[in-house]
């Protein structure tokens, strides 16, 4: 990778030459995938980097720099274009004969689950990945945060680990493996190595790759089949969402966290309430919340129905990035940061729809139902089924039912069996650190079984650094190795029989967490800590050591 060579320069460091510093493409693909792409030029001000090795502009490219082919390209839209039109008009390269709208892929995350059907897909017709150095892959679904030596006892988790170590070997992608103090869930590992910048285009075999839109970018969970597509072409085929604005002012009360204000959104608007949508996060609650805060809310935007969500970058998007591996550096980096700032939605942007919601309102929330949309505050009581519409009545009666609760229960005191504070939703250093706070000095409840898995091996040492591996372990946590764990359950960590889990993760399907009638309430890293203590849902307030003023 010698000669890789970018407007904005990158570290001399091999390790970090296989992926583009600064995923924005203006480099035309014609002859290199399986649909004709014809990349739009940027914008004027937008900066532009060369998009990989030996890559040239073809002599008669109308679109190559210097040409103008205006009439070919993207109508201008009016300045009160909100980030996320911005960004799509960037890397809308077409429209497929279907008609729908062909968007160029900025950076493509893998993982071992949903990667090998995919490259199987390419074997079989032919194909190469038509830009390995813009696809990453991590390990993190199927591996164990307990024993993790190979080979795995769970024969199928092996050969999945051996499928993509294979398949990246095969097709030149680097992979983050449990040997790379790199590896982690893949939504923590994008961000946390700089991979993840604004503007970009970025999509995932995962439902929650609209993590990465907390730093003003689009960002998409795709299929399997969509995942060979992307391998192949860099592009993907869909319709562009309309965009609904999601205000929250005002402050947040003190014990809120940024779980307890997306579960709040999602209650509010419902678990379809974002089909059709891509939201954008705005108001006061939210420019004072850090990265990490901002990620939690992004990554639940597909259980609210959204196609993606995002917050518009400012100087705490900036900050985060500056100095991170894949980031560009010195000078490069201040260009980078300017034109970044100006993708961000104007105060006189247009959405297709605008919601506000009081900041104030929000307490500490806990799902008791069977969908991240069944939800109450701590202080409430679960809903009688007969408040709800006559669409939402029979899943509620269902929810109960499966939950084993009462109509006008108390969520506060119900017990629980298990504690688990982890995912990519929150096993961020901040996550530990909120939860650490509420375990140290205090004692796991006798039956309760209590894991704090970190997303990441940059997260576990970070952690270890501060002593929160000590502070979890002399309260009874097990303190494991990076990986999504009892998330999904697709590893030995889950659910036995009827078990009621307390959990930090995204979603409390059925099944979800390995037994098929295990029960799952989603709540606050911090809020899991303090039911993990008590034994059952508690007021993480009531634990909090009032600051002085």
């Amino acid at each position: 990778m010698s000669n890789f060579v970018s407007e904005f320069g990158r570290s001399a460091d091999p390790r970090h030459a296989t992926l583009p510093c600064f995923p924005y493409v203006q480099a035309p693909l014609k002859g290199r995938s399986l649909l004709q792409l014809r990349i739009n030029r940027p914008e004027p001000d937008a900066p532009s980097v060369s998009i990989g090795v030996g890559l040239q502009h073809p002599p008669d490219d109308p679109c190559s720099p210097g040409t103008d082919n205006s009439s070919e390209r993207h109508p201008t839209m009016s300045d009160r274009r909100n980030l996320f039109n911005k960004v799509w008009d960037l890397h809308e390269v077409g429209t497929l004969p279907s008609g729908q709208p062909q968007l160029f892929i900025g950076q493509h995350l893998i993982h071992e689950v949903t990667s090998p059907q995919a490259f199987e897909i390419l074997r079989e017709k032919g194909l190469k990945v038509l830009f390995p150095e813009r696809t990453l892959a991590t390990v993190d679904h199927i591996i164990p945060t307990d024993n993790q030596a190979r080979p795995f006892q769970d024969d199928l988790a092996e050969e999945m680990m051996s499928a993509i170590e294979r398949n990246c070997r095969d097709f030149g992608i680097t992979l983050l493996n449990l040997n790379d103090d790199r590896q982690g869930v893949v939504h923590i590992v994008g961000p946390e190595q700089g991979i993840t910048q604004p503007g970009i285009t970025l999509v995932c075999g995962d439902s929650h790759t609209s993590t990465h839109g907390a730093f003003g970018c689009i960002a998409l969970g795709i299929g399997t089949s969509q995942v060979a597509h992307v391998l192949a072409t860099q592009s993907l085929a869909m319709n562009r969402p309309k965009v609904r604005r999601i205000e929250v002012t005002g402050e947040r009360n003190p014990g809120v966290f940024a779980k307890d204000v997306i579960l709040h959104i999602i209650r509010k608007l419902g678990v379809q309430g974002g089909v059709g949508y891509a939201y954008e996060y705005a108001g006061s609650v939210f420019d004072e919340m850090t990265m990490e805060e901002r990620m939690t809310v992004c990554n639940m935007s597909i259980e609210g129905g959204a196609r993606c969500g995002y917050v518009n970058p400012d100087q705490t998007t900036i900050d985060y990035i500056r100095g991170r591996p894949f980031a560009p550096q010195g000078e490069a980096f201040d260009r980078a940061a300017q034109w970044w700032l100006s993708l961000a939605s104007s105060d006189d942007a247009e959405f297709d729809d605008h919601v506000t919601i009081d900041g104030a309102e929000i307490e500490p929330t806990v799902t008791w139902g069977i969908n991240p949309g069944q939800s109450v505050g701590v202080t409430e009581s679960i809903p009688d089924p007969e408040q709800f519409h006559a669409d939402e009545r029979t899943g509620a009666e269902e929810a109960l039912q499966f939950m084993g609760l009462d109509p006008n229960q108390p969520i506060r005191g119900l017990s629980i069996d298990v504690a688990f504070i982890g995912s990519c939703t929150n096993g961020r250093l901040s996550d530990l650190r909120e939860a650490a706070a509420v375990a140290k000095g205090n004692r796991v409840s006798d039956g309760v079984r209590a894991l704090v898995v970190p997303g990441s091996q940059q997260v576990r040492k970070q952690a270890e650094h501060e002593g929160l591996d000590k502070i979890f372990e002399e309260a009874g946590f097990e303190w494991r190795a990076a990986g999504c764990s009892m998330c999904l359950a697709m590893n030995p960590d889950k659910l036995v029989g009827r078990e009621i889990s307390a959990s930090s993760s995204n979603r409390n399907f059925k099944g979800r967490q390995g037994s098929p009638t295990g029960r799952t309430l989603l709540m606050s890293p911090a809020m899991v800590a303090a039911a993990a203590i008590n034994g059952c849902v508690t007021d993480v307030r009531e634990m909090m050591t009032p600051v002085s003023v």
